[in-house]
């Protein structure tokens, strides 16, 4: 049998690729589906399934591409009411290829049609060798069941997430390895471990979700705080149940030159600046959002960016533009209107006002506040980060509320500095606090995890 997880830092996303006998089946694919065409001719496999665990709302999926090119089939649970030809799957149902079997679990509860899909290696054993669980059960977690509006409570959602964990997943062997569709800094969960694999034993063990309480707690407990769901995640569930665009058949961006730019800013476009928040903070186009491809873009650019608002790129060099693209089209933001042509030194040959964003190491920061500086600390991660240890008398603001709550809650007078845990986050924050009209504000280099490396004294 052949086993691939394919892991995707910006979106926190896994997906899989199995395989027997030159045949192959791949779970959950993201937009930009060559890398899975190119493994599986790699291996000597032809792709004849694509599987989705659920209509994915955090990113597009490149299903109806995948299929397109390669003669596969699409399946989805029974219940995803996907408008294009696929095959509905129920509890039982199975796939056969070569010496593997995949065998489906209708495991609801993060949306009514997620499914489980159990992988059998039937030359060596009739038991289960592993699970791919989708969005159901994540390493250290389970999936939200809050993300249907209006159209399906969460405590009836959360009901069938109990369900399906104790009488669907956890009915397997405790030696079945567990891999999920989403790691660490994935919104689909709330506090989803780094580990990208675990098995059903350990998940028994250590799985906060997973401790045995009657199904009222777990209720409970599951639709309690859950944080706003962005924007961007209904239309995506939208465009995967119709089928994406494929991605080749979206225009490349054109280059614009600095007045071009200039112009389309004027119009309504939004300038998005994908460098290193250093570059980013030593220079950049006045009013820009700053989403460096360092981390998690097309995430929250997902949630950040509308999607019928113009984006014009900024990026050291044409290949950083085409990457920066791709990842915008992995959460459906296909209008991307240009990029400026020689990056922002033509922007500054052109005379054309730069801004700059301070950045502060954290000691500095220690110092400012040792010394009573009138500062105010802004702390933009999430509740469970900032619960864990932050800075004494920092104000916390989640980055995706910040917007929103800024003018009210921040004097834009009054010098802030923005930190986070890396430095990632913080360096958004300050593009989203210089579009609201602040001036006083600085990125704190490191972030927490500087902090804390550094053995400064955080509050609770």
């Amino acid at each position: 049998m052949y086993f691939q997880q394919f892991y995707l830092g910006c979106l926190a996303q896994a997906s899989y690729m199995i395989g027997s006998e030159g045949e192959a089946a791949v779970v959950d694919p993201r937009r930009d589906v060559d890398l899975y065409i190119d493994e599986a001719k790699a291996q000597g496999l032809t792709i004849r399934h694509v599987i989705e665990t659920h209509l994915h709302a955090d990113f597009v999926s490149g299903h109806k591409e995948l299929a397109e090119r390669t003669g596969a089939k699409i399946y989805f649970g029974a219940a995803a009411g996907a408008t294009f030809p696929h095959v509905p799957v129920h509890d039982g149902d199975e796939i056969r290829m070569g010496k593997v079997t995949l065998r489906f679990l209708e495991t609801p509860g993060h949306t009514p049609e997620s499914i489980s899909v159990v992988v059998v290696d039937r030359e060596k054993s009739d038991a289960p060798v592993s699970v791919l669980t989708g969005d159901t059960l994540f390493i250290g977690d389970v999936g939200r069941p809050d993300l249907l509006g209006a159209r399906m409570s969460a405590q009836e959602l959360a009901g069938m997430m109990y369900d399906s964990l104790h009488g669907k997943l956890l009915a397997l062997p405790d030696a079945t390895a567990v891999y999920p569709a989403h790691g660490a800094g994935s919104l689909c969960g709330r506090n989803i471990s780094s580990e990208t694999s675990s098995t059903i034993g350990q998940q028994r063990q250590f799985n906060y979700a997973l401790r045995p309480m009657p199904r009222e707690e777990f209720v409970a407990m599951m639709t309690a705080d859950l944080p706003e769901a962005p924007a961007y995640f209904s239309r995506d569930a939208s465009i995967n149940r119709e089928g994406a665009e494929a991605l080749a058949d979206l225009p490349a961006p054109p280059a614009l030159s600095p007045d071009e730019v200039a112009r389309r800013q004027e119009q309504g476009a939004i300038v998005v600046d994908t460098r290193p928040s250093s570059e980013y903070g030593a220079g950049h186009v006045p009013g820009s959002y700053h989403m460096g491809q360092s981390g998690q873009l097309a995430s929250w650019a997902g949630s950040l960016l509308s999607p019928e608002t113009p984006i014009v790129l900024v990026a050291e060099d044409e290949a950083r533009v085409a990457e920066s693209r791709t990842r915008l089209a992995r959460v459906g933001l296909d209008n991307v209107a240009g990029y400026l042509e020689g990056g922002i030194l033509a922007w500054d040959r052109a005379g054309r006002p730069l801004a700059r964003t301070e950045q502060i190491a954290v000691d500095e920061l220690k110092a400012r506040l040792a010394e009573g500086a009138d500062l105010t600390v802004i702390d933009v991660r999430r509740p469970g980060e900032f619960q864990a240890g932050h800075v004494a008398g920092a104000v916390h603001i989640p980055l995706h509320e910040l917007g929103k709550r800024a003018p009210a809650a921040l004097d834009p007078e009054k010098p802030v500095a923005i930190i986070c845990a890396s430095g990632y986050r913080s360096s958004i924050a300050t593009s989203v606090l210089e579009r609201l009209g602040f001036r006083h504000f600085s990125n704190v280099v490191g972030g927490m995890n500087a902090w804390n490396a550094a053995k400064y004294e955080t509050a609770a």
